[in-house]
């Protein structure tokens, strides 16, 4: 009989050793997704607790808790592991007293509350979600609301002066031009009404300074009795009688944590825009100034089709 090789041995025989291989893989993959995300500020609301609740619905494999400020130790004494999210200025202060501790996310920080706080340099422990809206972004809604408009008027001062040059760089490619006026004297109006003389639309930045309570009421009421139009700085600012902005909400926030949160902390970027907003607009302001009414699905869907164009 002639001799031949003895029969492998079927392929169902090797399944145990492959299910263990997937298996080891899933508990691998379960166990880094899984972490302990802690959000800290110095007071607790309903607000806080329901922004909690809601990435906690979004990450039920992880532990999500908020715990107030003043119930932590210092930053360096708590867990290296830990996921540390921070909803406020004081939870920041408290963060930078020391350079070792968790990786920490800076939730909604304005750029001129980071800069006034860190200056140039951000610790490379911190990552900076932004709260005001982009330049770039809010300088293309008005191209798109205002196709003709050519010279875009801004108020500064002090604070807000180091933005001007990465206005004047997002502004060049959209041909507009950017006309500025220094305002330090919020109460003496003649650099905002030189502004309004020499501006097509006013785009407001978010300086606290400049855009307040106190001053709404001079800015808007300048602005439309020129018929030129505020854009920005905020929503909140829409809601009182600017005429359109940028903005993102809490769902847009919890979308950008729940991305971050399942990549390496070493990963997360030392700051960021938020790559999802919505467009704010009041249509009274706009019936005001005979603009057609801004259908603002459709405007915000297309900055976010030009921002992802390579």
């Amino acid at each position: 009989m002639p001799w031949s090789q003895p029969r492998k041995r079927p392929f169902p025989g090797r399944l145990p050793l492959a299910l263990c291989l997937v298996l080891a893989g899933l508990l691998a993959t379960l166990e880094a997704r899984a972490a302990e995300i802690l959000l800290t500020g110095a007071q607790d609301s309903p607000g806080v607790q329901s922004f909690t609740q809601a990435l906690k619905a979004l990450r039920p494999e992880d532990e999500v808790r908020f715990t107030p400020l003043a119930s932590l130790p210092p930053p360096d004494k708590l867990p290296a592991n830990i996921r540390l999210i921070l909803l406020d200025l004081p939870s920041l202060d408290w963060r930078l007293q020391a350079s070792q501790g968790p990786a920490t996310l800076v939730l909604r920080i304005s750029r001129l509350q980071a800069r006034d706080r860190l200056g140039d340099a951000i610790p490379a422990h911190l990552s900076l979600l932004w709260s005001d809206p982009p330049v770039a972004r809010q300088l293309r809604l008005i191209r798109t609301i205002f196709p003709q408009a050519r010279r875009v008027g801004v108020l500064f001062d002090g604070h807000s002066e180091f933005l001007l040059k990465e206005i004047s760089q997002a502004a060049a490619p959209l041909d507009l031009e950017v006309v500025t006026e220094r305002w330090e004297d919020t109460s003496d109006s003649r650099p905002l009404q030189n502004l309004l003389g020499q501006s097509d639309v006013l785009l407001g930045l978010d300086d606290p300074d400049l855009y307040n309570p106190k001053t709404v009421k001079n800015l808007l009421l300048s602005s439309y009795a020129r018929q030129r139009a505020l854009i920005g700085p905020s929503a909140a600012f829409v809601k009182a009688g600017s005429l359109a902005s940028t903005y993102s909400d809490q769902e847009d926030w919890l979308a950008i944590l729940d991305e971050l949160l399942d990549r390496p902390a070493a990963t997360w970027p030392r700051t960021l825009y938020p790559a999802r907003f919505k467009v704010l607009d009041n249509r009274q302001v706009a019936r005001s100034l005979g603009l057609e009414p801004i259908d603002a699905t459709s405007v915000a869907t297309q900055l976010a089709e030009g921002e992802h164009r390579p």
